[in-house]
């Protein structure tokens, strides 16, 4: 039985054996979801109540060395297979997609990506009928003591079907092995790699985000969310450089406030919302102000894609 039908079977396992993980399923089936348009691109929004605790997560340090990781400490009913010599693959018990995957390091080390581009391929590969997706300790992941993956259905997150609307621009960086792209007027910034060659992704990938680590010296790992799926094309990788962890609506009160933590789903286009009141009133223009104080700053945005052109850079040598 090849991976892939291993998670199938786990994943049926799970909600046959796990009474919370087959609640949690149950009633993802119900939650709601709507969609806001905008010029050539869509998010759609789900109210998800079992997100709570990942969206209000307090993820301050202190916080964080306090509380047991729940990746560590899981429930016994939880059951896992093994992939590559140091991850385990479990069902995620606070499902977004209908088959939600978690994917921790067996050893409790920090939410850090440098150096994991190769597994990630790996995975994305393997896992082919799933979209891989990466949270930075400092861009959405509620677990950033513990290094982690997440994987959910493929067709969920509009930004897959958006990919096709940038592909015949002109890329920052091409050659034989594969091209490398920018999205921008999309409320998101970010930078696509598409490769048939596993070994040219994870070498342009790693240069990436060292360059993003030079922007960003003061944080302990790129502030960056990561999607990536794997087809008969190959590979096809996009980062989101981040300026912000949360938008400033997170943290006000009564009527102002919106209980909105993105990670990479949400950089997908699914604005997955815990609370009702938020699905109902969020509106364009609530997306559009925290999208501008999430993503990447405009002027380290020029910075980031003058070094990806230019041609003193190790791209291009």
């Amino acid at each position: 039985m090849n991976i892939q039908s291993q998670i199938i079977a786990l994943i049926r396992a799970q909600c046959t054996d796990w009474r919370f993980a087959a609640e949690s399923y149950a009633a993802l089936t119900h939650v709601i979801t709507r969609t806001l348009e905008f010029d050539g691109y869509r998010f759609i929004l789900q109210c998800n109540p079992s997100r709570i605790r990942s969206s209000a997560a307090n993820v301050d340090k202190q916080a964080i060395k306090e509380r047991p990781c729940f990746l560590c400490h899981r429930p016994v009913e939880q059951k896992q297979v093994s992939y590559l010599p140091n991850y385990h693959i479990l069902v995620n018990p606070f499902p977004i997609f209908p088959q939600h995957l978690t994917i921790p390091d067996i050893r409790h080390v920090d939410q850090q990506i440098g150096g994991r581009i190769g597994d990630l391929l790996s995975l994305a590969k393997d896992l082919n009928s799933f979209v891989l997706l990466y949270n930075g300790p400092a861009a959405g992941a509620s677990a950033p003591d513990h290094f982690h993956f997440q994987a959910g259905n493929k067709g969920m997150l509009p930004v897959e079907m958006e990919y096709e609307a940038y592909r015949h621009q002109t890329p920052l960086y091409e050659d034989a092995s594969g091209r490398i792209l920018s999205m921008e007027n999309y409320l998101r910034k970010t930078i696509l790699f598409h490769s048939a060659n596993s070994r040219w992704m994870m070498q342009q990938v790693e240069r990436l985000l060292g360059i993003l680590q030079t922007f960003q010296p003061e944080e302990d790992d790129a502030k960056i969310n990561i999607i990536c799926f794997y087809d008969a094309k190959g590979w096809h990788l996009s980062v989101f450089p981040r300026q912000a962890h949360r938008p400033s609506q997170f943290y006000e009160t009564g009527d102002k406030q919106i209980l909105f933590s993105p990670g990479a789903v949400d950089f997908g286009g699914l604005l997955v919302l815990p609370r009702e009141e938020d699905f109902y009133k969020l509106t364009n223009d609530d997306v559009s102000d925290m999208f501008s104080q999430l993503t990447l700053a405009d002027d380290t945005w020029f910075r980031l894609k003058a070094s990806i052109q230019s041609t003193n850079h190790p791209y291009n040598s």
